[in-house]
Order: C-alpha cells, then structure tokens, then sequence
C-alpha cells in the first residue's frame, strides 16, 4: 500500500511536467510580486529603522521567503476534493482499498515537490539576484525550515481539504473556497506580517493555525525567531498538524453518511 501511495507522488509530478511551461511565466509574476512589495515597504520604513520586529533587510527577505514559500505549499485540493464530489466520482471512492484522504495528500505532495524544484527554487535564485536578499549563514536554520517548509504544506493541505469537503453539505461552495484562499494568503502573514496587525486580531492569529503556514517559518528563516523560540515554532505545527486531522476525519465520517442517505 505504501509503494501505491509513492506511485500517487511520481503520477501527479509527472503530470505537473506537462504543464511546467506555465510555471516559467509564475516565476516572473511572483517576482513582480515580490519587487512590488518591496518598493512599498521601503517606502514605509522610509527612516525607521525597526516595524513590527522586522528591520528592512528581515522584511525584505520575509517577503521573498513568504512569497516563494507559498509557491511550494500552494495546491487546489479543495477544488479538486469539491468538483469530485459534485460530480458524483467521490462515490467510488468509499469502495476502494485506499483512503481517498490520504490519496489526495500525495497528490498534492506530487504537486509541491514539483513546485519546490521547477517553481521555488529557480524563484528563489532570481529573487535574490534582484533584491537584497539575505539568505541564513547556518546550515541548522536551513535545515529546521525545510523541516518547517513540510508542516506548511501539511497545515494548509488540511485547510484545503477541510474546504473542500464542504461541498457535501452545501450546493455550491464556490464562493467559500474564493474567499478562503484570500484569508489564508491574508491571516498565514504573506500579505502583511502578523506582527503588523491590530492588537485584538494578532491575539485571535495565536489560537488559529495560519501563522503555522507562513509567518512563523518565515521569522525563523530571517532570524527574526531563534533558539529555543525556533523550535517552539516547530512544535506548533506539529501540534496543528495534529489538530486538523480531527475535524477533516470528524467531516469525512459525517459525509459518508450523508451520501448513503441520499443515496437511499
């Protein structure tokens, strides 16, 4: 079963392949983003030397990191789990001798190894040939946020999915997937750093699992969060991780068993 689950992440890479011109052209958009962004927060610090914790080169870099980031954890597993449900195919899905779940988890990992190798990292290389950039000296720092790179695609494929399951109990969710993806790029810190926002919706961002996605593996990349606060950060996504396996397993059950009554 195991080798079937690693065949799902060659399959849907493969796939990607295809299709990899497309990503040529998203690299020149999501630096355009990140030059954009750029210039308005130099602007912003103009002669400050420190906003929100972040000095001009930390936010400099947190946004190339974010943005690049998001390039590789960025799937549509809720578009994909919500058509397949609309469309009736999900039904086949109870049958079989696999967890669909699980199924469209390694798919999208197929999906973010694609985007790591042929999106993020020629991004990156670009990023940093065009803006000041400062990448971390210790190798630990790289390796603690490649561990946290994982855990963000993990957190935010559970979003995904949770969002998409959805479409069991409503006609059409369309409209909650559009706005999710606007809230998640929002309250995950990629817009605009956590740190920024107003006291009262900084606090409700602790006890919410976006922060996990972006923000926190970004200030540990830009040195921002070090030590032992480095590792906490780990720690919360492992813990989110573990959290929302327990509403999408709780939705999963409970949309079983709405489609075996409309079925009857």
């Amino acid at each position: 079963m195991g080798s079937a689950y690693l065949d799902l992440i060659r399959i849907r890479f493969i796939m990607m392949l295809a299709y990899r011109v497309n990503y040529y052209s998203g690299i020149l958009i999501y630096a355009l983003n990140i030059g954009a962004y750029y210039f308005l927060w130099q602007a912003i610090y103009n002669d400050q030397t420190t906003l929100g914790g972040f000095t001009l080169a930390q936010m400099t870099t947190y946004v190339a990191v974010s943005w690049m980031a998001r390039a590789f954890y960025f799937n549509n597993l809720d578009r994909e789990i919500a058509n397949e449900i609309r469309d009736g195919s999900v039904a086949i899905q109870f049958i079989r001798p696999y967890s669909y779940l699980m199924v469209k988890m390694m798919q999208g990992f197929g999906e973010g190894i694609f985007r790591l190798l042929l999106f993020m990292v020629p991004g990156m290389i670009l990023v940093c040939l065009l803006f000041p950039v400062k990448l971390p000296t210790d190798p630990g720092v790289w390796a603690l946020y490649l561990v946290m790179l994982v855990f963000s695609f993990l957190i935010n494929s559970q979003i995904n999915m949770l969002a998409g399951l959805f479409a069991f109990f409503v006609e059409n969710n369309e409209g909650m997937l559009r706005m999710k993806r606007v809230l998640v790029d929002l309250f995950t810190g990629v817009v605009v750093p956590i740190s920024l926002f107003p006291g009262w919706l900084a606090v409700v961002m602790k006890w919410l699992p976006f922060q996990a996605i972006t923000y926190l593996p970004s200030s540990v990349f830009t040195g921002r969060t070090a030590g032992s606060e480095a590792l906490h950060v780990l720690g919360l996504q492992v813990l989110w991780f573990l959290v929302l396996i327990i509403p999408i397993l709780w939705i999963w059950r409970m949309a079983r068993t709405r489609l075996f009554v409309q079925g009857g």
